[in-house]
């Protein structure tokens, strides 16, 4: 059968119609693939790799086209599995704003922070520990504070003077071992040193053997014979009751006849970089330890005292256990004025102090009890 014109005109409409729609659709394909390959980045921030890799292919198969089915393979392939919610690329725009400007807050957030500051609150005090990290300390209610007004601490040529109803209320020392080597006690009266704590000996950090400083022995007896009031210390590393009494004991024993007015310090510190015996020990621990040690020398009637920096003395042991019966020796060296909150009775305010009798630095001390008159 022939056909006519009309029929002609017929099928060419079709064919070009045909043509149009795959050149539209076409069209669609590319528009949906650029926003693909440009969003790449922002797909990626919402799904993993592997996943957005996996939905492009999809949206690449389901628009694909064959050459030999242009007319009969429809737009999206029957398994593509594809949802309009997949070809909803808004809330990618969204999420990612929404992050964005989450990661903005926080950014502004941390820059606007700032490190509380306690000072001027009455109820903290700031504590720099050995690793040069600092921690602002709750001062607690329950334990004794000391009563010192610092504006009546008085600072003459290094020497410091605390004064009560404008009248000197303290005496001045040092203490020494055999690291400041000979020592003229003559000198140190007549420089205005009114006491000396001496160093008896120390339990090795390691080893935990006792040994005795020195010079130990010559320094007590002409510091005796210099009319300097005496006071002891003693560097423990003791990690039992039974080895702080040890310790004690042995002071005790050195001490012999010599007469010793002021108090016998117990030392516990630091150790440096160094590893130490009683590293280990819990902060209970530690004040048993002491404990041990302190009343050995009470017993003998003698002043016990224990000796600490700020960190040791608030973090390391337990002052509510220690200090309503024993005085402190309070470690705080090149301060203008103590900031430790508690009731101490000694500051050790200088370690590079320099004064006529010793060659070399040695450390000053004032004392806000004169124990001569006790």
């Amino acid at each position: 059968m022939k056909l006519g014109n009309d029929d002609f005109d017929e099928v060419n409409k079709n064919k070009t119609f045909t043509i149009a729609a795959i050149i539209a659709i076409s069209s669609i394909v590319l528009i949906v693939m650029a926003v693909l390959l440009v969003n790449k980045n922002a797909i990626k921030r919402r799904y993993k790799e592997t996943d957005v890799a996996k939905k492009v292919t999809s949206v690449q198969d389901a628009f694909t086209i064959s050459d030999k089915e242009e007319e009969e393979t429809p737009i999206f392939k029957s398994d593509s599995n594809l949802t309009a919610s997949d070809l909803d690329f808004y809330d990618l725009y969204k999420e990612d704003e929404e992050e964005a400007s989450e990661e903005e807050t926080k950014e502004e957030v941390k820059e606007e922070k700032k490190e509380e500051d306690y000072s001027n609150d009455g109820h903290h005090t700031l504590v720099v520990n050995k690793d040069g990290t600092f921690d602002w300390v709750t001062i607690s209610p329950n334990l004794t504070k000391h009563e010192y007004d610092f504006e009546n601490l008085i600072d003459s040529s290094g020497k410091m003077k605390y004064f009560v109803n404008n009248k000197p209320a303290s005496t001045w020392g040092v203490d020494i071992s055999k690291d400041q080597g000979y020592v003229d006690f003559n000198k140190l009266k007549k420089a205005g040193v009114d006491f000396v704590m001496i160093r008896v000996g120390a339990r090795g950090y390691q080893s935990g053997q006792i040994t005795i400083d020195d010079y130990y022995s010559d320094n007590i007896k002409r510091a005796t014979d210099a009319g300097l009031y005496v006071g002891l210390y003693f560097i423990s590393a003791a990690t039992t009751e039974l080895e702080a009494i040890e310790e004690a004991n042995k002071v005790v024993e050195m001490i012999g006849d010599f007469r010793v007015t002021y108090p016998i310090a117990y030392v516990m510190k630091f150790n440096g970089s160094d590893t130490a015996r009683y590293d280990s020990l819990s902060k209970n621990d530690k004040t048993i330890v002491a404990r041990a040690f302190l009343n050995t020398i009470k017993e003998a009637n003698l002043i016990p005292m224990v000796y600490g920096d700020k960190e040791w003395l608030i973090k390391e042991i337990d002052l509510s256990k220690l200090i309503s019966e024993f005085d402190m020796w309070l470690s705080q060296p090149n301060e203008e004025k103590p900031d430790y909150p508690y009731k101490f009775a000694m500051w050790q305010y200088e370690d590079l102090g320099t004064v006529d009798g010793i060659s070399g630095y040695v450390n000053f001390n004032i004392s806000f009890i004169d124990y001569s008159l006790k």
